[in-house]
């Protein structure tokens, strides 16, 4: 499944030392908490925003002096729960002329989703703690395992969560840029 990522995020809405205390306890490790900015764009030949659903981001990552370039297509494509998506990413030595290319190339700028992130790894998934500015906080679970399907990989972290025995809260089927866009009813 490479280039495909199935997670689930939710609001956080029990306290994060307890989840925190709970992964610990069965031998999670923590990564360091890092800032990341994210700057999506919009495609002068597809328009992003168009239609009921928003199946595809382009983003510039800058995270503590490192910068990426990434797409994200979401599937199914015109439902509204995404199941997962494909993802390309790739590092970049210099955001701000990529970002000056893509502007020449007639690409705008959306949204900015300015967060900070800390990471922790357990059973081949990673759980993600951000805090989103002027969002608040949520919890992804990423799978990071090996699965043979969508199916699969989306069973495995639902297992894992239900095995947490956590209030996590409501179940966010968008990302950032959607609520940063006000186009989910999660902010």
């Amino acid at each position: 499944m490479e280039y495909t990522e199935v997670e689930q995020k939710f609001r956080l809405l029990s306290p994060v030392e307890d989840l925190k205390a709970t992964l610990t306890e069965r031998g999670a490790k923590a990564g360091q908490s890092s800032r990341q900015v994210d700057t999506y764009f919009n495609a002068p030949h597809k328009d992003f925003l168009e239609g009921e659903v928003i199946s595809e981001w382009l983003r510039i990552r800058e995270e503590e002096g490192n910068a990426s370039l990434n797409f994200k297509r979401w599937y199914p494509l015109e439902a509204k729960i995404k199941t997962h998506c494909d993802e390309y990413e790739s590092r970049i030595s210099d955001a701000d002329a990529v970002r000056h290319t893509l502007q020449s190339l007639d690409f705008t700028k959306l949204t900015v989703v300015d967060k900070t992130r800390e990471e922790w790894h357990l059973d081949g998934i990673a759980v993600a703690f951000d805090t989103v500015a002027g969002l608040g906080n949520f919890v992804e679970f990423e799978f990071k395992g090996h699965a043979d399907s969508v199916e699969q990989a989306t069973a495995a972290i639902t297992t894992f969560i239900a095995s947490l025995d956590i209030e996590l809260g409501e179940r966010i089927n968008a990302g950032y840029p959607h609520m940063t866009l006000g186009l989910h009813p999660a902010i």
